[in-house]
Parts: C-alpha cells; structure tokens; sequence
C-alpha cells in the first residue's frame, strides 16, 4: 500500500491540498512504513491545474492525507479509489502512523467547490 501526504514545506501536512505541489509517499508493507521518498509535482500537474480524467502521479497510492481539502476533491480521488482523509494531525510520520493503528482523528471535508475548468 501507499499513502501520500500533502506537505508543502516537507514539515506539516498542507491544508489546501489543490494546490499542494510536494506530497510525502509512505510505501506500507504489513503495517508498517518500509519507505519514504517525496514526490514534487510542477505546478501543471497539482490538482486545480488538471481535470480529473488526467493521469497524475498520485493515481497510485490508496490513500491521501491532507489538512484539508473540498468535497469536490474528495469525489475525485474516492472515483479514482483513493481514501481522502483530512486531518487537524500538523506532523505527516504522526498521521501515517496513527492511519496506520486506526486512532487518526479526521474531519469532515470542506463544503465549497471552486467551480475549475477541467480540460
């Protein structure tokens, strides 16, 4: 399994994932993290820049852990089979780790949508 973890400044988890560019990729084998790497997107390809039928790199993790994010985006990632999980948790190892023995504290997602362009 992987989880990715929006984290714009590679410190704390990022509250406005659509335009969050740098995301933490947790490799989980039996649960437990055997990896970490960072994967750095460029500005086309973070999700207010792209449609949803696009391919993106994060298309391969099963989860993605933000601080938070719209129900537009949660929709996107739930049709793409990715858990969206929100949370107030600031430190990305904490919310993996806490993900990962069931006690990570979520939150609901934010109501708007932005209205993009999908192209």
């Amino acid at each position: 399994m992987k989880i990715a973890v929006a984290s714009q400044n590679r410190k704390e988890i990022t509250g406005h994932t659509g335009q969050c560019r740098k995301f933490w990729i947790y490799q989980i084998e039996n649960d437990a993290v055997t990896g970490k790497e960072l994967l750095e997107l460029p500005k086309e390809q973070s999700f207010h820049e792209t449609s949803p039928l696009e391919h993106s790199p994060l298309d391969n993790v099963q989860v993605l852990i933000a601080g938070g994010m719209g129900s537009g985006l949660v929709r996107r990632l739930q049709e793409k089979n990715i858990q969206a999980l929100i949370t107030k948790e600031p430190n990305p190892d904490q919310a993996v780790n806490d993900f990962l023995n069931g006690v990570l504290k979520t939150e609901p997602s934010e109501p708007h949508e932005h209205g993009h362009k999908h192209r």
